[in-house]
């Protein structure tokens, strides 16, 4: 039994495509992930713990969302505000020590104005032991379950802290974790204003840049300290796809702004999606050993549908990769062999590939006929010899 590699006979997979070449970010590190297909579209240091400013709220968020999900909060509760909660500068939505504000307030506080103190307020509420700090373990312990293995938190606002840090691909795994796990507060990551209160009435735009260029731009978060430098972990759809993406480490919110609208428009018009086969076409033929045909026809099991470059260029092909000749008998179904497709300057895709019918093993004297031909022909080869 030998490998065998096989042209896929699909003329879809004939796309023409040219090399691409890799958008030039000036952030210090950067993912962008085609969130339907699940393609890397950019990964520059991705998995590089860095601080992540108050990019790192998501995770207090999405701790948030499932406590609300679960039952352990309710939107209309109301939780207080503690003097440790009333110490944050920076972003904030100036509560007040003793003061009473409902967990939908501070969720959209969070969200929209990045209040430092409303974070800390829904930490000590969730905390296993009431303190910012045992809420910032819990958030550790969460992140790893979720696959999030470069992140580390002290405290649940991103307040800058020795040991707190986050990967760019980890913020881009959280982002589309929320966006995927609680469609309904998402929808919070797109609103422009939130009027907390009236006495600081200038306090109440969103700062993410995006929201308002109609690139169907829709969250998540901004971050900036002096030690991380300006970053933003977005996302934008239009029509069936969306990207979410990445960015840190820029000089100064202009940059990041040019730099989030520059990459939604490289992400969206330089790739498309492409269907390149159906469930149940057959789009190869693999050998068979002693069956009742020399052939099996290979599918796949659903449609497959990848991004590829969106550029004229030379062609993409793809190949069939088996363990043959297959001895039969094959049972329609059964896994047997590998579509590969190699895009340029894109992760290489693997897809199964099922038996498209049933093939029986021969009858006695077709399979002594088979073993005879084999033994001849070894005899022959080693007379050659």
């Amino acid at each position: 039994m030998i490998r065998k590699y096989l042209a896929a006979g699909i003329a879809a997979l004939m796309l023409a495509t040219a090399p691409l070449a890799a958008f030039d970010t000036q952030a210090s590190a950067a993912f962008v992930l085609d969130e339907k297909t699940g393609t890397v579209l950019l990964s520059k240091n991705a998995d590089v713990p860095l601080p992540p400013a108050s990019m790192s709220k998501l995770m207090t968020l999405y701790i948030a969302f499932e406590a609300v999900r679960d039952g352990r909060l309710s939107l209309d509760e109301a939780l207080p505000v503690s003097a440790h909660a009333n110490s944050f500068g920076g972003s904030t939505l100036f509560l007040r020590t003793g003061e009473r504000v409902s967990v939908e307030e501070l969720l959209r506080g969070i969200i929209v104005l990045s209040g430092n103190d409303a974070c800390v307020v829904i930490a000590e509420a969730l905390s296993p032991d009431g303190t910012e700090a045992g809420f910032a373990a819990m958030m550790t312990q969460r992140a790893q379950q979720m696959g999030m293995t470069n992140s580390t938190f002290k405290n649940s606002s991103g307040w800058p802290a020795e040991g707190h840090v986050m990967s760019v691909r980890d913020l881009t795994l959280l982002a589309q974790r929320i966006i995927e796990d609680f469609p309904d507060f998402y929808q919070m990551f797109a609103e422009t204003e939130f009027l907390f209160d009236e006495a600081e009435s200038s306090n109440r735009f969103n700062r993410n840049p995006l929201l308002t260029l109609g690139i169907g731009a829709d969250g998540l978060k901004t971050g900036h300290t002096q030690e991380a430098g300006y970053g933003l972990v977005g996302s934008a759809k239009q029509g069936d796809r969306r990207v979410i993406f990445t960015i840190t480490g820029l000089d100064a919110a202009s940059t990041r702004a040019r730099e989030a609208e520059s990459i939604v428009n490289w992400a969206f018009r330089q790739f498309a999606e492409q269907t390149v086969t159906r469930a149940g076409d057959v789009i190869a033929q693999a050998d068979v050993w002693m069956g009742a045909r020399e052939t099996v026809g290979l599918m796949a099991d659903q449609d497959l549908t990848i991004l590829l470059p969106n550029t004229p260029g030379r062609e993409v092909t793809a190949e069939v990769a088996y363990t043959g000749p297959i001895e039969a008998p094959i049972a329609e179904g059964r896994q047997l062999a590998e579509l590969i497709i190699r895009p340029d300057d894109l992760p290489e895709h693997r897809i199964p590939l099922y038996a498209a019918h049933a093939v029986p093993a021969s009858g006695f004297v077709a399979r002594m006929i088979s073993v005879s031909q084999v033994l001849l022909g070894r005899m022959q080869a080693e007379d050659a010899m």
